[in-house]
């Protein structure tokens, strides 16, 4: 009978297995849900895409698969090939969502084989084709679809987002301990409604508190990413399916997200500066 891992519920994993073109595969994760994980997901992807990069993303929120709504799409995926899934185009991205699949309101009722299983299959029988990163929005939390992408493919890195609320750091963290223990190399951590520039005066208010994120990423031993703005033209960016950052970099509602991006992208290129212990490491 074969092992299985003590918080796996599906078959023993495979040693993982990279994506043929794809450079780089970037985990977007929180430790708890109403931090703007997808909002900063999509625009990170949108953003790199701006930047002149080939970016893949991947929506594995199977409970809350937000990526089509914010990102205008609604269409259903081609089947290509021998049962291949060819990926919506959104914005210069290649897309795959959950949500392209089982529209509308009705839920999804899922136990771990089956989440395992979904998150296989949009890894392995997607035409992912050459991407520099595949961006791969998850689930807030620490269950069992961090644990399958992780046995399925090598992640290059994973960026923990946080608000800087005292709730939210603290959840932070143990997501920050659950890539540490997957012995996946942080990206680092952002903070995001990190502030709000109040219209009228032009004064900084911090309603959520500010710099937890970054103390905490400092506690940790983690790079911090930045501070993104709590901005209400992201929120109708998102919710009339345009990103923000479409707009462009020199848009001071895309200023913070831009920067955000840029510090991924050099991030990424410092931990496959120093690839080969991590190779090893997944052999």
């Amino acid at each position: 009978m074969s092992a299985h891992t003590p918080h796996s519920h599906g078959p023993a994993p495979q040693a993982p297995q990279p994506i043929p073109g794809v450079d780089s595969i970037i985990a977007v994760g929180s430790g708890k849900g109403g931090v703007g994980k997808t909002t900063l997901s999509v625009n990170l992807a949108v953003a790199l895409s701006r930047l002149g990069h080939k970016v893949g993303l991947l929506d594995a929120d199977v409970y809350g698969p937000n990526v089509p709504l914010m990102l205008g799409v609604n269409t259903q995926p081609r089947m290509v090939g021998e049962n291949r899934i060819e990926p919506v185009q959104a914005f210069g991205l290649k897309v795959i969502s959950v949500g392209f699949l089982n529209p509308g309101d009705k839920p999804i009722i899922w136990r771990g084989p089956m989440l395992h299983q979904i998150v296989r299959q949009f890894l392995g029988l997607v035409e992912w084709g050459q991407l520099d990163y595949l961006v791969v929005d998850l689930p807030p939390g620490t269950g069992d679809v961090a644990l399958s992408l992780v046995q399925t493919v090598p992640l290059t890195g994973a960026v923990v987002v946080s608000t800087p609320s005292d709730v939210s750091l603290q959840d932070a963290r143990k997501a920050i301990e659950m890539f540490r223990q997957m012995k996946v190399d942080l990206v680092g951590v952002v903070e995001n409604m990190s502030y709000f520039v109040c219209p009228h005066c032009h004064h900084e208010i911090d309603i959520f508190s500010r710099g937890g994120a970054e103390k905490t990423a400092q506690q940790f031993s983690v790079p911090f990413l930045g501070n993104v703005e709590l901005d209400p033209e992201v929120r109708k960016a998102g919710d009339t399916g345009k990103p923000i950052v479409v707009e462009g970099e020199t848009s001071a509602h895309a200023k913070s997200i831009y920067a955000f991006a840029r510090k991924v992208s050099d991030r990424i290129a410092e931990i496959k500066a120093s690839a080969p212990a991590s190779v090893i490491q997944i052999q």
